[in-house]
């Protein structure tokens, strides 16, 4: 099983803050989020790994390297224009795999404590073309949500949502299991978001796109107080 790892993005509201580093080198626990990210995807026998760049790459290549001083096997694709998450993944794709099996996507910039065969698991069973992992939280403004049958399956997902526009505390985690059909959703070379633009066009297209409740613990550092909080909880353990 493949794994991608999106690690591109700019940070901008962590600007002045991160010095001058990318937004996923920040240290929690004296290791990188990116770092704690690969390592969970070899705890759980998933070594192949691809990983997006674009903001300072060198940072994450120099760091990382081929990934053998971890155990896994990490190919980097550099975007010189930002693709978008969906964007990066199918630039991936057409790079560096055939289009076999499915593979699982995590967000680089968020450091995460769940059981991913659990995730897996609940995917092969429901046998969807896309999992997303979800959680419960009170504030969903800054997120993307979503609204579950009694199935699983997933009505309505809204990214980003307006005051008037909050149906559900349901949260998107950033971890994706997803099968090789979704990439015919995604034109090559455009820049495509998975919350904007591929899981509404899926759900609208009547594709089966499932969400599972996922115990566990997920550390946000999307904004400066975040940050903060994610670096005082962590350094007091």
């Amino acid at each position: 099983m493949k794994a991608i790892i999106l690690a591109a993005g700019k940070g901008e509201r962590l600007r002045g803050i991160l010095n001058n580093i990318p937004k996923p080198m920040v240290e929690i626990n004296g290791k990188p989020i990116l770092e704690h990210n690969i390592l969970l995807l070899k705890r759980y026998g998933i070594t192949d790994i691809y990983i997006n760049l674009h903001h300072q790459p060198d940072v994450i290549r120099k760091h990382f390297g081929n990934g053998e001083k971890y155990g896994v096997n990490i190919k980097y694709s550099y975007e010189e224009t930002l693709l978008g998450t969906a964007g990066a993944v199918r630039k991936i794709a057409d790079d560096y795999w055939n289009r076999k099996e499915f593979f699982i996507l995590l967000y680089g910039d968020n450091l995460y404590q769940y059981d991913l065969q659990e995730i897996i698991n609940f995917h092969m069973r429901k046998k969807g073309i896309a999992t997303i992992a979800v959680y419960e939280k009170d504030s969903v403004s800054q997120s993307g949500i979503v609204v579950l049958d009694k199935d699983n399956r997933i009505l309505k997902f809204r990214e980003k949502p307006k005051p008037e526009e909050v149906i559900s505390n349901l949260v998107n985690t950033g971890i994706y299991i997803l099968e090789p059909d979704v990439l015919t959703y995604i034109l090559p070379g455009k820049t495509l978001d998975f919350g904007k633009d591929v899981f509404p066009e899926l759900i609208e297209k009547g594709e089966d796109i499932f969400g599972v409740m996922i115990r566990g613990n997920l550390i946000a550092i999307d904004t400066p107080e975040l940050l903060k909080e994610a670096l005082r909880t962590t350094n007091n353990q």
